[in-house]
């Protein structure tokens, strides 16, 4: 994650003082009674050393109890409705009882763009009821989901619907946070090693969270989560599956078993760890794709290379390229099965040895060497798709190949394949469904906001991240989770998530959608409503007030 987005001032709501802090210094312990049937299982997950912000008490929560601070008070921001003790938080640490009054404790994400790429930004007042809304333009803040609350149950809009002038447009954000248990993670992993079979389970705290999925070109790929993982396994895999999304999504670390496959350590943005194994280049290519790049280099200086990959392993005297550089045939006999001239599959078996594959001695694959076209002196070099292993040999009198120092030429030649290897990384997409009880907070007609979304008019983001919206019906998107403010995700112990959602269109848009007009505020009175917490916009991210 950008830095920028880590670090950010605070904005008080206008009912403090310029004296209170930006959020309370005294801890608020997490103590709650949820409904009978989640209370033994919701225990172990609530933290007791969880701090928030005072809030404005009409922003959420039911009145009931409200005031007293003696006693307890019911949250209705989720379908647990927890009663919470007074200085404590409910079971999700989202809402607490701060002296009778239910509170959200976070506050509102504020991104404010920089003055230029990479600038540092223009700082927010500390305190709201000093800014004016004059400190910078208002088409350079926009006020995301993070923080916001939800539309839970469901009857109410949004938490905020704001109105900001952009170019001359009236534009309108509707912000919340949606609770989603249609959702889940997709989960790209940077190797070319083994980290299971296809369709084999991965599991976290020993419970089923995910499995393996189709690789891609240079990856592996998991997908983690989803509605039947969340609630279909029971309450203790529900759990154990939303805490392992909320940390992925959060940018934090987290451990898992692949069935009969490897261990993995996955924090999104960094480099995957492999059965304790840190990977740190992906293959530069597969080894037909290899042969291809490098055999003008190779030709020169060696008789046959072969690129061992767990995909395609190519052979460069066989291969097109040899051929139309004129290389002499080798003669030599690989196992595996030839797919066209140069390009085997299934040399070996996946794993973490050469190529992804779990060889260790790259001669293994190698049958024999053809009589009538090898020769005494022939030169081999083996390598692996990211550099990474290689060897040399000269072939003997029998025309067995020996062991032989690796010339000087050829070991350019390999840390130029190394070279070609990006870096690693792990990538983490969130994707969820918008539901109709969501749409409803935007407008009483749901299925507009569909349709306004699909015609291109209304535009979706995840704490102003941009979203790439699945065609057909509904709403499911899929975001970059590094691209999100820092504590954009969290839960409700249904299990589901919590992550922010906002959709921005122009004001006649919103009106002619059946919006919910009585509700729109400005820029200004949303800004001093609520605590704020002000950070500066990752400048990889479009902004996104700039369109639809």
């Amino acid at each position: 994650m950008n830095e920028s987005t880590k670090n950010g001032s605070t904005n008080n709501g206008s009912t403090n003082t310029a004296s209170e802090p930006a959020r309370r210094t005294q801890p608020i312990q997490a103590d709650h009674t949820p409904t009978e049937q989640f209370a033994s299982e919701l225990a172990e997950y609530v933290d007791p050393n969880s701090t928030g912000s005072p809030v404005d008490p009409n922003s959420t929560g039911s009145p009931e109890n409200s005031g007293d601070s003696d006693v307890k008070i019911r949250c209705d921001a989720c379908p647990i409705r927890c009663f919470i003790l007074p200085g404590r938080t409910g079971s999700c640490d989202r809402y607490g009882n701060v002296d009778g009054v239910l509170t959200r404790m976070d506050p509102v994400t504020v991104l404010q763009r920089a003055t230029e790429r990479g600038a540092d930004v223009v700082p927010f007042a500390l305190v709201s009821d000093s800014w004016s809304g004059e400190v910078v333009r208002q088409a350079d803040v926009f006020v995301t989901g993070t923080g916001s609350g939800t539309t839970y149950p469901d009857y109410k809009p949004a938490p905020f619907i704001v109105s900001q002038e952009v170019d001359g447009i009236d534009m309108v954000t509707v912000v919340t946070e949606g609770i989603f248990s249609y959702c889940g993670a997709k989960v790209k992993i940077d190797t070319d090693r083994h980290v299971g079979a296809e369709r084999s389970l991965v599991y976290s705290e020993g419970e089923e969270i995910g499995h393996v999925t189709t690789a891609e070109y240079g990856s592996q790929m998991l997908s983690l989560g989803g509605v039947h993982h969340l609630t279909g396994l029971g309450r203790k895999a529900g759990l154990a599956t939303m805490r392992a999304l909320v940390d992925l999504c959060a940018g934090k670390p987290i451990t898992v078993q692949v069935e009969d496959g490897a261990e993995l350590v996955l924090q999104a943005g960094s480099a995957p760890i492999i059965d304790g194994v840190v990977d740190e280049r992906m293959r530069v290519g597969c080894g037909s794709a290899a042969i291809g790049m490098f055999a003008s280099q190779w030709a020169p200086h060696v008789d046959e290379v072969v690129v061992v990959d767990d995909h395609i392993t190519g052979v460069l005297t066989e291969h097109q390229a040899g051929v139309v550089l004129g290389i002499k045939p080798s003669g030599i006999k690989l196992k595996g099965r030839r797919s066209t001239p140069g390009r085997y599959f299934e040399i070996a078996n996946p794993g973490s040895g050469w190529g992804g594959t779990d060889l260790e001695d790259p001669l293994s694959i190698v049958q024999f060497f053809k009589p009538k076209k090898a020769w005494p002196g022939l030169t081999l070099l083996m390598v692996s798709t990211t550099g990474t292993d290689y060897a040399y040999y000269v072939l003997d009198d029998k025309l067995v190949p020996q062991p032989a120092p690796l010339p000087a030429i050829l070991q350019e030649s390999v840390d130029r394949v190394r070279s070609n290897c990006e870096p690693t990384m792990t990538s983490v997409l969130f994707m969820a469904g918008a539901g109709g009880s969501l749409r409803s907070g935007v407008t009483a007609d749901p299925v507009r906001l569909t349709q306004s979304v699909r015609a291109d008019e209304t535009l979706v983001t995840c704490g102003g991240a941009p979203t790439y919206v699945w065609p057909g019906g509904g709403i499911t998107f899929t975001v970059d989770v590094t691209r999100t403010p820092v504590d954009s995700f969290g839960y409700v112990p249904t299990p589901a998530l919590v992550a922010p959602i906002e959709f921005t269109m122009p004001r006649k848009t919103y009106l002619a959608l059946g919006g919910h007009e009585d509700s729109i505020l400005t820029l200004d009175e949303a800004l001093t409503e609520v605590p704020t917490q002000v950070v500066t916009a990752d400048p990889q991210n479009p902004w996104p007030g700039d369109r639809p």
